[in-house]
């Protein structure tokens, strides 16, 4: 691994070996820019958010042995799934799937090391899942700077307690990478697994929507412009060009969940029907039906977003997501759901039933 030594975990991640942060570290600061407090529940945790981070402990050793602290957290919930679970508990969670944030490795490590990383990652998962398994599944990471590892890791895994997706990034350095011929085998294997493929973009100046001069700015950087403007950005042109590129009829059952509520694409995609229609650009199948292939998460911040949404895609589309624990996540995991007053079919469609149909819980 180019003189960089990981050192291998054995032990598991039973209920005592989380890092155990105490009260000085912090509490978690979660927007909730409509005031939507969290009140305790008046039922039991029912919802299965599909947008979730966490930092496992032993990931957190390996990236400081290779003197990157990129996964550092003050944060107990990333950490600590005792804790997780009792803010799960207040907040009317059923269970979490585990991914990392955009924060991924990917793009900085060595393709073998980026593959040992996403081993540690995918151990570490099971182990959660078996420690709480009504309560924690995963998306299985992979290092997809390298194709054949990504398959060999998809393939390692494949199967284990508890891992019930696959999670990626949209883009990596401006790349488009799984569209490319060599990521076809990767495409087909999670089709053939039913695995729903879960996307988020990366973090990092190499990575920012466009290209940096964009978006790097002083004024875009104090705003945060990369994050609130350039991750929607990614995850509309990742469903426009599953669909341009006819990757969603070659693979017709491949499920896939857009973060952020699909960015803007539910918003622009009659645009891009008009255009296409008007240039003679062949679809196999109409925008409408290419829409509804995807999943997409609640992840608007309005309640007027999220019902335009819904209205559009259908509630039998929608997942909870909060993109918990991170700047942009929500105090009310199911708030916005909530304060749609949906019928009941809807509403247990959103919260949970679309998940577990995709999880195969």
């Amino acid at each position: 691994m180019e003189n960089l030594e990981l050192e291998t975990r054995e032990d598991g991640i039973a209920r005592r070996d989380f890092i155990k942060l105490g009260a000085g570290a912090g509490a978690m600061m979660a927007l909730d820019p409509l005031g939507i407090a969290a009140a305790s529940p008046t039922e039991q945790p029912v919802s299965i958010d599909l947008h979730t981070h966490w930092v496992p402990e032993a990931y957190d050793k390996a990236l400081s042995q290779l003197k990157r602290p990129a996964a550092a957290s003050t944060n107990p919930l990333d950490f600590d799934l005792d804790k997780r679970r009792k803010w799960m508990d207040e907040h009317g969670v059923r269970m979490h799937v585990l991914t990392l944030s955009g924060g991924m490795p990917w793009q900085w490590v060595p393709p073998d090391v980026g593959a040992h990383l996403a081993q540690i990652v995918n151990d570490a998962a099971v182990e959660a899942h078996t420690a709480f398994p009504e309560r924690f599944a995963a998306g299985i990471e992979l290092s997809i700077h390298d194709p054949q590892l990504a398959l060999k890791e998809l393939n390692r895994v494949a199967g284990k307690p508890g891992l019930r997706a696959v999670h990626v990034p949209n883009s990596i350095e401006g790349r488009d990478y799984l569209f490319e011929p060599a990521y076809a085998a990767v495409l087909a294997r999670i089709e053939e697994l039913g695995y729903p493929l879960l996307f988020h973009p990366m973090d990092g100046e190499a990575n920012y929507y466009a290209g940096k001069q964009r978006l790097a700015d002083p004024v875009s950087i104090s705003a945060g412009l990369s994050n609130s403007l350039g991750f929607p950005f990614e995850s509309a042109t990742t469903a426009a060009k599953f669909i341009a590129t006819g990757t969603l009829d070659k693979y017709p059952k491949l499920e896939i969940v857009l973060p952020h509520s699909g960015g803007v694409f539910p918003y622009i995609a009659g645009r891009g029907d008009r255009y296409m229609m008007n240039s003679k650009f062949k679809l196999q199948r109409p925008m409408r039906e290419y829409i509804r292939r995807f999943h997409y998460d609640t992840l608007t911040f309005y309640p007027e977003t999220l019902r335009f949404l819904i209205n559009l895609v259908g509630a039998d589309r929608v997942v909870i997501g909060t993109d918990n624990f991170a700047l942009m996540d929500v105090e009310a995991p199911n708030g916005l759901v909530e304060q749609l007053k949906l019928s009941p079919g809807d509403r247990e469609l959103i919260l949970k039933g679309n998940a577990a149909r995709l999880l195969r819980l």
